[in-house]
């Protein structure tokens, strides 16, 4: 099992930029594909981005492609999100996820563990 503990969210201007970060517990983090999801008020969670156990491989929303960066450092368990040139669309409650499967995973019951959530906030 592996719990996660998502940091870093808050109110930032539109243009401006937020890292996220989350902290996972256990020795077998780095057996775990990583995945960031949204949740915007009234609307169903969304994938934003995920990454591979070894960090080799990672995919975007659409809506992020060149400007959302994931990342993941195995030694210290965590993975991060680089959010930049941040619109008002982009505010929601940020997840954090991890899933023992293989391949591109884009959809939430892809993954079976979950952080609380933070708050990002982008106004215009």
């Amino acid at each position: 099992q592996v719990q996660l503990v998502e940091s870093g969210g808050g109110l930032v201007q539109a243009g401006g930029s937020l890292r996220l970060s989350c902290a996972a517990s256990g020795r077998t983090f780095s057996t775990y594909a990583m995945g960031w999801f949204r949740q915007a008020p009234g609307k169903e969670r969304e994938f934003v981005a995920h990454i591979s156990w070894s960090g080799g491989s990672t995919s975007y929303a659409d809506s992020v492609k060149g400007r959302f960066t994931i990342s993941r450092d195995n030694a210290k368990n965590t993975v991060n999100l680089q959010m930049n040139s941040l619109k008002p669309e982009d505010t929601a409650v940020y997840y954090c996820a991890a899933s023992r499967s293989f391949g591109v995973l884009t959809t939430t019951g892809n993954y079976g563990y979950w952080g609380q959530g933070t708050q990002v906030t982008v106004s215009s």
